[in-house]
């Protein structure tokens, strides 16, 4: 299983310019929560309890205010600074010795996930002993992604960036687990056109070797990149009618932890005075009077 994982937050976020001049967006509110909130609870969903937060240069304290150590979850959290993006595997680089020689999950800040089994694929994603695992999702443009080409076994037979020609419609989101070599191949990676070194390269790399797999986020499963206004704007209206409608909340890292048994009602009321008077709060306050719990 993989026990560590990294959430790259980095970025410098001009599609959602001038919202983002003084903000970064992984702090910015999807509905009722800071946008961080939902990579981080799909780690955690994933039973990672040791995480890295990869941030820009100057906004560790911003983040520091609102996710401290993780002791709170449960978990550990520690921070290291992205001075430029310069590609996605650039995450393997600034966090060599946070790895250490381990197997790791890589999310990007801006991702949402939703789904009813999406625990269970989480669980199937993380179980492996060597190479690498990607989660694809059917979408209606596959011109706009890094999209997956499928075999007759379901084996992914071929990787391509923004195709023109139609190959697949499964994308390829925002979420990689990956063995301990990942550091060794994002070192021997080349800039891009873009001047940046490419995720899809680097899973070409396990690819070749034939170690790359992959599971499907099935019929009802959501996945957004809200790194753009519209989809920003939809992810928060998809968790808003969710919450609304089955009166549960959608990333609500306290719940998670509670339920996988990291923390104890303790931690929750510290948590609903670390929060104040909100909804928020009135919710955790829900989970610590359950009787299920």
């Amino acid at each position: 299983m993989v026990k560590k994982g990294i959430i790259l937050a980095g970025g410098m976020g001009t599609r959602m310019s001038p919202l983002t001049k003084a903000v970064n967006k992984q702090l910015l509110p999807v509905y009722d929560k800071p946008m961080i909130y939902y990579p981080l609870s799909i780690l955690m969903l994933s039973k990672i309890r040791d995480i890295l937060i990869i941030v820009n240069k100057g906004q560790l304290e911003t983040y520091k205010k609102l996710l401290p150590n993780g002791k709170n979850l449960g978990i550990k959290i520690s921070y290291l600074e992205q001075k430029k993006p310069n590609g996605l595997p650039e995450a393997f680089l600034i966090g060599e010795k946070f790895i250490n020689n381990n197997k790791v999950a890589l999310i990007l800040g801006d991702n949402f996930f939703y789904g009813q089994s999406l625990t269970l694929t989480l669980k199937k994603l993380s179980n492996f002993k060597q190479g690498a695992k990607v989660l694809l999702h059917k979408v209606f443009n596959p011109s706009s992604y890094g999209v997956a080409k499928l075999d007759s076994k379901s084996q992914i037979s071929l990787i391509k960036e923004k195709p023109k020609k139609f190959i697949s419609n499964y994308a390829i989101t925002g979420l990689y687990f990956f063995d301990k070599k990942v550091v060794e191949y994002s070192k021997k990676l080349k800039p891009s056109r873009r001047n940046e070194i490419e995720i899809t390269d680097l899973l070409k790399k396990y690819l070749y070797k034939k170690k790359l797999k992959s599971e499907i986020l099935g019929r009802g499963g959501a996945w957004l990149d809200t790194g753009s206004i519209e989809n920003f704007n939809k992810t928060s209206n998809f968790v808003s009618t969710i919450q609304n409608q089955q009166n549960v909340k959608v990333a609500c890292i306290e719940e998670i932890a509670y339920l996988n048994k990291w923390i104890t009602k303790k931690n929750i009321l510290s948590s609903i005075k670390f929060y104040g008077n909100c909804e928020y709060s009135n919710y955790l306050k829900k989970i610590i009077l359950s009787k299920k719990n």
